[in-house]
């Protein structure tokens, strides 16, 4: 028999800016999107731990971020 002693996942996201409006408006949006992904997880209790959260110089942003696999433990990982 076997057990998930501990799991996360390692992902890289890209929020990126809506190509149909104007440009200050979608770094706006952007930056509302990344706020309410960040509120979710927080929300949700999912623990997560962000690695890195750089703004593009077209405005978007791209976030690595390692966070809880659905519901198992994290153990050490995010130390």
């Amino acid at each position: 028999m076997k057990r998930v002693k501990a799991a996360c996942i390692t992902q890289t996201l890209h929020f990126l800016l809506k190509e149909d409006i104007a440009q200050d408006y979608a770094k706006k949006l952007v930056e509302e999107e990344v706020k309410k992904y960040k509120a979710g997880l927080d929300k949700t209790g999912t623990k997560y731990k962000i690695l890195s959260e750089e703004t593009q110089t077209d405005g978007s942003i791209v976030i690595e971020i390692k966070k809880q696999y659905n519901t198992s433990p994290v153990g050490s990982y995010l130390d």
